[in-house]
């Protein structure tokens, strides 16, 4: 525009000088806008060279860096799932050991009771053999009883027939026991000459030099029609030391009376230390 301006107002003498001194001042500037252009080309050239660098450089450090994650992450994730695979491993094979043990222990166990069930049906076995032995021992026994029964019976009608038996005492017999205790015995026989059952009064009594006890009996009254057996425990009165006694039996209209010496015989081994711990009244017979 600034040529076109100047080409209008020069005159035509000047016109050519006006022409050369344009031409003059526009290669210059020509010139000038050119390596400007040239420089702002080389400068834009040069931005692009270094904008397509920085571009491929920081393409280049992505995928390294992609690379490199990848390959951290892929050995990480690999170093993970081996130590889990290791941690795994290493429970199965506790696992597998805690189960080796439960096993074992249910073998031992399956072996014990499989033992224990032989015993208990050895036990088994013997048990009833001895209980078919004790109920024929008592079968015989039963018919061994109802025998004697029997037989005594017969003794009676016998006896009876010809008057019957006194009032007598077939056995006595007096035992320590624990806290000043005693247990006494007495085995008695009767047969009234109407071959009835009478009423059984005794009355036991401990005698010493200056003085007499009379012991409670427990019943009081007993029915005799053959043989009875008294039985019993009483408590020595504290500081009385017996020396006979006396054991009263009423009966039938018949009266007997006998005396016997205190005396216990030697001491009694392995004794309670409780009246508590004994058994029942001892039932069986008295030797005479």
């Amino acid at each position: 525009m600034r040529v076109k301006f100047v080409q209008r107002f020069c005159s035509q003498p000047t016109r050519l000088s006006c022409q050369a001194s344009t031409l003059r001042h526009r290669e210059p500037r020509l010139y000038s806008i050119d390596t400007n252009n040239r420089s702002i080309r080389a400068a834009s050239n040069g931005q692009q060279g270094a904008s397509t660098l920085l571009l491929a450089l920081f393409v280049v450090v992505v995928l390294v860096t992609a690379t490199v994650g990848l390959l951290f992450g892929h050995k990480l994730g690999y170093q993970r799932g081996f130590h889990a695979m290791q941690t795994e491993t290493k429970q199965a094979m506790i696992n597998s050991s805690e189960a080796t043990k439960e096993l074992e222990k249910l073998r031992l166990s399956n072996k014990i009771a499989t033992n224990q069930a032989a015993t208990a049906k050895q036990e088994l076995a013997i048990s009833l053999a001895n209980i078919k032995e004790l109920r024929e021992n008592q079968k015989e026994l039963t018919v061994e009883n109802r025998q004697l029964s029997q037989l005594n019976e017969a003794y009676a009608e016998i006896v009876v027939d010809e008057g019957g038996m006194p009032l007598k005492i077939l056995g006595a017999k007096i035992k320590p026991l624990p806290e000043n205790s005693f247990e006494y015995g007495f085995d008695v026989g009767m047969l009234s000459s109407d071959g009835q059952a009478k009423r059984l009064q005794p009355t036991l009594t401990l005698l010493n030099d200056n003085s007499l006890v009379e012991v409670p009996l427990d019943p009081a009254v007993y029915s005799i029609d053959g043989i009875t057996r008294i039985r019993g425990r009483f408590t020595m009165p504290t500081g009385f030391r017996p020396l006979q006694v006396k054991l009263n039996l009423k009966a039938g209209g018949q009266e007997i009376e006998q005396l016997y010496n205190w005396s216990l015989g030697a001491s009694v081994d392995n004794m309670p230390l409780s009246l508590l711990d004994l058994s029942e009244v001892d039932e069986s017979p008295i030797d005479p």
